[in-house]
Order: structure tokens, then C-alpha cells, then sequence
């Protein structure tokens, strides 16, 4: 490190420094994306984050916190087109409609590209480049247009990205999407299938949107992950090798929010009420005996399903915070947690409807387990908090997270489900996991056999690495000093 890295870089030379910030309108992408814009700032970076009305709603305390930091941000609020597919005003994020819009919504999305140029063309600070969400490829016209670099920026980690990479472009010849196949190029033998590591988006009739994509990819000038060296390096250099581009790893991000006013923030806000019962319950119990269950923002599960979880908790008789979000809470379920389940498990057990403070609750000494849905936020926070995991992947990236944490890494213990299974139908009645076997897997990670202890003490050494990366002289650290410098000059 020189003595210049470790100074503000408002600007190099005459230039002054503008990073443009495009995630896509989805929290898993936004959140991360706004903690980069933090980092960024906070090197002397003017940051231009874009984003519409409801989203910055959802962010509207990080906006104050950064206004009150004197932070060189600006959250840009650019309208979200929604009546133009038939959308009410403000169903701006994908956790608000439902999958039959998920086309239409991410085309519409392009249809901010002229507000966001004449938004651009008329700062008073020239952009020096575009950091775009990977899904939001008409960014790389407006990137021409302007003459400055777009660097694309992918959420999930990078062996999901590789695998994705290289899956595209080698397994075109699988027309059955439950083939079983072999991950090319891969340091170890990893199998997967089609359906699992396509793009999110890769149901019928999203094959152009996947292909431009793809496309605009490897147009780009360099490529931004959320990750870091000690966790991915064998998977970082193959996606280098195969792009033929720079790869930048910058996180893990949410290491950012380093107190818990800062943690409490990411995300929605929680009740006074609803906090104080949490902690309070977290308070109660003895360090790492809890379990947290929560499977993100958009996953869904049936009543069945919930039902099925529940008994394998109960039967497990490990204490245990569950969350249930509020769209999965029908009559027959509410009757089912209100009636039976939590008068049964009251003294082990705490479920949570709706949101709650996710990283503030891995932070806490009690929690020693997590059960997770495998998206890339959700592992990272776990994995630099030191918190091994129970793997539950439901759709895309997913599937290759858990290949990373279960057999790459040996950080958790999985659930053994191959099916997608992040939206249910109303009335669907799959059991894809059976209590039996989340039984076993609580057992198993709350334990204290030798294969748990060996999976905590790994855990806790990754989390030691996460940190460091992220302070300075960190490979994370750097490399953000990098990516500053190689767009400045």
C-alpha cells in the first residue's frame, strides 16, 4: 500500500471521481449495491446511486445516515414506469408482484435509460463510469453513449457466475433442464443441471433477455463481485481466465455496517415493540444454542410445507427463531401457529411474522445455526459472522451457493432438495423437505459431534478472513483502491 491509497480520491489529477450505481430493483441487489456506495463515498467518490420512489422509501434511514455522515452520495430517484404493464404505482421491486410479471417488469425497467442520461448529462460532475447490476444490460448502451466505462456488478458469488458463464455457453445441447451434468472447467468434479444454473430468469420465453445478458457482459470493461479471495481465489482465477477480464472482489459488503444501528438498518425497519421482544428472547438463551430460519425476500412456501418445517423443529428440541413472512400466512396457517404450534414450542421456540433485523439477529452471541434459502447476501453475512448454515436452496443461483458452502467449503449441511420451489401455486401441496430430514440436519449442526465442531471451528476461521479482507490492506480493501485508480487514470 502507498501513502496515496489511504487518502481521500475525490479526484486524480484534474479529473474529479463519479461513480455511477445501477442495481437491479430487487433488495438482495439493492442492499449490497448501497453498501458499495458507502464504501465508495467514504474514499472521497462522488456516488450517484440510481433507484426509483418505493425503493428509496425502503431505504430511506441509510439515505439520512449518509446525509448526516456528509457522505458524497445521491440517491436518484427516477420513475418506475408501472402502469405501463398494468401495475399499480409502487410496485417498483420484485418482492411486490408476482411471477408472471417478472418479464415485463425487468423490460420496462430499460425504459429508464433516457431519464437516467439526461440525468447524467446534465451533472455538474461528468459520470467516469457505470457500475451496473449484471440483469440490467441496457445500462451498457447508455455506457456508449457516453463514452465512459460500465463495469458490471453480480450478487451471487462467483462460482455461480462461472458456473453460469460457462454453462451458457457449453450445455446449449441440453434440452431436458433436469439433466444431470458436469460443471465444466471446475477445479473439482461439481455436478449440476440445466435448470439450476441458468439464469434466474430461464423460464419460457426469457431466452432474448438471457442472451442480451449475456451479451452485454462481455462488452463489459471489467467485472465487480461481492466476495472475497479467501473464500472463492481457485473460482475468482478461472472467471478471469475465461472473461478475459479484470474481476474485482470487493466484499463480503454487508461488513460495512460494522455497529448496530448500521445492521438494524439494512432492510426494513422493525417495531420498538417487535425489537425489544427479539432481543430480548436472543438475550435468554446460551451462546450458539439458537437456530435463525429465514429464507429470504421472495421464496415462498405452502401451508403443507410450513407445517413440515414446523414439526422438524419441534421434534429437533433445539431452541430456534423462526421466520414466517407474511404472504405465506394463510387462514389455515395462522389458525395452525396461533392455535397449536406456538403454545407447543413456546419455550424453545419464537416465530417471527414478517420482517425482521437479519444481520443484527446472526450478530448475536445466542445464534449459533442458520437454515437459509442459499441467497448470496444471506451466506455471506453468515459466513462472516462466523454462523454455520443449513442449506435449503429454492431457485437458481441458489443451488450452486449451497455447492459452495456444503461441498466446497464445508460450512453446512444440507438438506439434500434439488427442486425448484420459490413460488408455489395458492394451491399447492408439495412437501419438498420432510420433517424427518430437517430433524436430522438440526441435529446434526447444533450437535456436538465432531463434524459440527470441525464445521463451527472452520466457520469461525472464514469469518477471521472476511474481516480482514474488508480492513485496510485487505484484499477487498485494495482492490476497491484499484478499481478507483484504474478508472481515474
Amino acid at each position: 500500500m502507498t501513502e496515496q491509497m489511504n487518502l481521500p480520491m475525490t479526484c486524480l489529477g484534474d479529473k474529479k471521481a463519479h461513480f455511477v450505481l445501477i442495481p437491479l430493483v430487487a433488495q438482495g441487489h439493492l442492499i449490497p449495491m448501497t453498501d458499495l456506495a458507502h464504501l465508495l463515498a467514504e474514499r472521497g467518490v462522488h456516488v450517484s446511486l440510481i433507484t426509483t420512489p418505493t425503493n428509496a422509501t425502503r431505504i430511506r434511514p441509510i439515505v439520512q445516515r449518509s446525509i448526516e455522515s456528509n457522505l458524497p452520495i445521491q440517491f436518484v430517484e427516477l420513475k418506475f414506469p408501472c402502469a405501463q404493464i398494468g401495475l399499480p404505482d409502487e410496485c417498483e421491486n420484485f418482492d411486490l408482484i408476482d411471477s408472471n410479471n417478472f418479464l415485463p417488469f425487468v423490460e420496462v425497467y430499460s425504459l429508464l435509460r433516457n431519464p437516467l442520461e439526461q440525468y447524467l448529462l446534465a451533472h455538474q460532475i461528468p459520470p467516469s463510469c457505470i457500475i451496473s447490476d449484471g440483469y440490467n444490460h441496457w445500462t451498457a448502451e447508455v455506457a456508449r453513449r457516453l463514452c465512459i466505462p460500465r463495469i458490471v456488478f453480480h450478487g451471487p458469488s462467483c462460482l455461480f457466475a462461472l458456473c453460469n458463464y460457462n454453462t451458457i455457453r457449453k450445455s446449449n445441447h441440453l434440452t431436458d433442464y433436469s439433466e444431470q451434468f458436469v460443471l465444466p472447467h471446475m477445479p473439482q468434479t461439481l455436478q449440476s443441471n440445466k435448470a439450476n444454473e441458468l439464469n434466474t430468469f430461464n423460464a419460457p420465453g426469457w431466452k432474448e433477455f438471457n442472451e442480451n445478458v449475456f451479451k452485454e457482459e462481455t462488452t463489459a470493461d471489467a467485472i465487480v463481485l461481492n466476495t472475497f479471495e479467501d473464500l472463492e481465489r481457485q473460482f475468482i482465477e478461472l472467471y478471469e481466465k475465461v472473461t478475459g477480464k479484470k474481476v474485482w472482489t470487493v466484499g463480503p459488503l454487508n461488513l460495512y455496517n460494522k455497529d448496530e444501528y448500521s445492521k438494524s438498518l439494512r432492510g426494513n425497519k422493525l417495531g420498538v415493540e417487535k425489537q425489544e421482544r427479539v432481543f430480548n428472547w436472543l438475550d435468554s438463551h446460551k451462546p450458539k444454542s439458537v437456530l435463525y430460519i429465514s429464507f429470504g425476500t421472495i421464496t415462498r412456501q405452502n401451508g403443507l410445507q410450513l407445517m413440515e418445517l414446523g414439526s422438524g423443529l419441534e421434534t429437533a428440541n433445539k431452541p430456534f427463531i423462526w421466520v414466517v413472512k407474511e404472504a405465506e400466512i394463510t387462514p389455515e396457517v395462522d389458525r395452525w401457529l396461533s392455535e397449536d404450534f406456538e403454545k407447543k414450542v413456546q419455550q424453545k421456540g419464537l416465530i417471527c411474522r414478517g420482517w425482521v433485523p437479519q444481520l443484527s439477529i446472526l450478530s448475536h452471541p445466542s445464534v449459533g445455526g442458520f437454515m437459509t434459502h442459499c441467497g448470496w447476501n444471506s451466506i455471506l453475512e453468515s459466513i462472516s459472522l462466523g454462523v454455520p448454515m443449513i442449506t435449503w436452496p429454492h431457485f437458481s443461483d441458489q443451488f450452486t451457493n449451497e455447492k459452495l458452502v456444503v461441498d466446497v467449503m464445508g460450512l453446512g449441511v444440507s438438506l439434500g432438495t434439488e427442486t425448484v420451489c420459490w413460488m408455489p401455486a395458492a394451491d399447492d401441496k408439495t412437501i419438498w423437505v420432510h420433517r424427518d430430514d430437517i430433524e436430522k440436519a438440526v441435529q446434526k449442526l447444533m450437535g456436538e459431534e465432531e463434524e459440527a465442531k470441525a464445521m463451527r471451528r472452520k466457520v469461525a476461521d472464514m469469518a477471521d478472513n472476511a474481516k480482514k479482507a474488508m480492513e485496510m490492506a485487505g484484499s477487498s480493501y485494495d482492490n476497491i483502491t484499484q478499481l478507483i485508480e484504474s478508472i481515474m487514470l
